[in-house]
């Protein structure tokens, strides 16, 4: 998106409303699905940027999990801080889609929902190190209920079945917040258990609201926001990665040691670019079932593709002798979520534009190819960085060679 769309004015004129409606304070009606120019708009990028601080201490406190050799742990912690990252800033991502009107309430509730994010992050540390999930369950209230709020006033302004949808979104957002004070009042041992029932219950709201109306998300902008979540979170995964090198080689004069750590996972973060942004996938969201799997199943790109930069600072940190853990562990820290990734943008739309079994083939194998790389020792990473990278060479070549046949099939008279 270049910088004349971000500040654009996020309305077409077709959703704008009369000039009797453009005050302070609007009524927020559904936006069109059909509107045309439809952007992400500055505080939709301000919205990304505030969550990505909370991404990037949940991967820090997983880095120090799996440094510490408690990767299981660590993993488990990951997940649910993670998830309350990703599903605040999801509904958010689809309820702007649909209503954004940018009026005055509208972006002061939506200031709110960051910092109720800013407050989650703070308690990272505390949910990994000593399991109290207080702060963490604060944080994610305030965004929840934030959220809530946005949905009754849609509702004041719909009516008929939209207004159910938006009312049900806002009964099913506040009663989930009940259930996950299991965090906070259950014994320790049943946390795990709180985390597997809300989940599944956080996330049949929209399948069960939407059962009355769907709501207008517009599919170019929905792809839009994901892709731009997705550039963010790769952005934090090079800066982390960066930041331990640096160390590393100030701290430890272990230039040598790095530089095959530094060279494979600049490679893989690229290719992880490349590979995400091939193919343009709004075309493809052309129905709420198609977006429910492909919104939901961004949960793992997202949360692999933060773990490939902690699985980095843990490679780096086990070359300089910081990490008590073999050299093996190590290169599973990165390879594996690596090959998460790379499985998980072929399932969820890589493979819908792929022709016959040879570009099919081509991500599922790179996955299996990367996860052997674990066993290469010192040159784990850089091996994976090189297999990542041939994947998208060998894609590239693959789809060049298949548009110059249909050149020379059209060229053939008939």
């Amino acid at each position: 998106m270049t910088s004349s769309s971000a500040g654009s004015a996020p309305h077409s004129a077709s959703s704008a409303g009369s000039s009797a409606d453009r005050g302070p304070l609007r009524r927020l009606t559904a936006r069109v699905r059909e509107e045309e120019h439809r952007v992400a708009s500055p505080l939709e990028l301000f919205f990304d940027l505030c969550f990505v601080v909370a991404i990037a201490q949940a991967g820090v406190q997983l880095v120090h999990a799996v440094a510490a050799d408690h990767a299981g742990e660590g993993i488990l912690n990951y997940a649910m801080v993670f998830f309350a990252i990703w599903w605040a800033w999801m509904n958010f991502t689809w309820f702007a889609s649909a209503y954004d009107n940018d009026d005055v309430l509208y972006r002061v509730v939506t200031l709110v929902q960051i910092a109720g994010v800013l407050v989650l992050a703070a308690g990272v540390s505390q949910a990994f190190e000593d399991h109290d999930f207080l702060v963490v369950w604060i944080g994610y209230v305030i965004m929840r209920v934030a959220m809530a709020a946005q949905w009754l006033r849609a509702a004041r302004a719909a009516g008929g079945a939209e207004r159910t949808m938006a009312l049900r979104y806002a009964v099913g957002v506040l009663l989930c917040q009940i259930g996950w004070l299991g965090l906070l009042v259950l014994p320790e041992p049943a946390r795990p258990w709180v985390f597997l029932v809300m989940v599944p219950a956080e996330m049949y709201v929209p399948v069960y609201a939407e059962r009355a109306h769907a709501t207008t998300w517009h599919p170019h902008h929905i792809a839009e926001r994901y892709g731009l979540f997705t550039i963010i979170v790769l952005g934090e995964t090079i800066a982390a990665a960066t930041v331990a090198v640096k160390s590393g080689v100030e701290e430890n004069d272990a230039l040598g040691e790095l530089l095959p750590i530094a060279a494979g996972g600049l490679l893989t973060v690229f290719s992880a670019w490349w590979i995400y942004f091939v193919v343009p996938i709004h075309g493809r969201l052309s129905s709420t079932r198609q977006g429910f799997l492909w919104g939901y199943g961004h949960y793992v790109i997202f949360a692999s593709a933060a773990a490939i930069g902690a699985g980095l600072e843990v490679a780096v940190e086990q070359a300089v002798g910081k990490a008590h853990i073999s050299t093996l562990a190590a290169s599973a820290a990165v390879t594996l979520p690596t090959a998460l990734y790379l499985l998980a943008v072929w399932a969820l739309h890589a493979r819908y534009f792929k022709v016959g079994i040879a570009q099919q083939a081509v991500l599922p194998t790179t996955a299996l190819a990367v996860i052997a790389c674990t066993f290469l020792g010192d040159w784990a990473v850089l091996a994976a960085g090189i297999v990542a990278a041939l994947a998208v060479a060998t894609g590239v070549t693959l789809t060049a060679r298949m548009v110059a046949g249909e050149e020379r099939a059209g060229a053939v008279p008939r």
